[in-house]
């Protein structure tokens, strides 16, 4: 997977209470990601993005609401949510990106 691919897969985190209870208390991070990326992308793009080992990814997509803009009624975009539980002992810090990021782009 280049590297293009996994910036396209990983949208950002999601910052939330049950995200960081999750994150806390089961080792589960959560991240906001491509509608059509599959499972097993997700699991390659984290890997390689944060050099931790993945044990299984669940996903859930949200459907956007309906809502009026005056007259007019519009709609939110779905998003899609992947639930990412690291091996033991291993975590993710977000200031990670940044210094991932700033080594590709070398």
């Amino acid at each position: 997977m280049n590297n293009e691919r996994i910036y396209q897969v990983l949208k950002g985190p999601v910052f939330s209470e049950k995200a960081q209870v999750l994150g806390d208390t089961v080792g589960v991070q959560v991240f906001k990601v491509d509608i059509n990326a599959t499972k097993l992308e997700i699991k390659k793009a984290v890997e390689k993005l944060f050099g931790v080992e993945v044990v299984k990814v669940n996903t859930t997509i949200t459907k956007g609401k309906t809502k009026r803009f005056g007259r007019t009624l519009g709609r939110r975009s779905d998003v899609k949510k992947a639930y990412v539980t690291l091996k033991a002992g291993q975590d993710v810090e977000m200031a990670d990106l940044g210094d991932t990021a700033e080594s590709a782009a070398e």
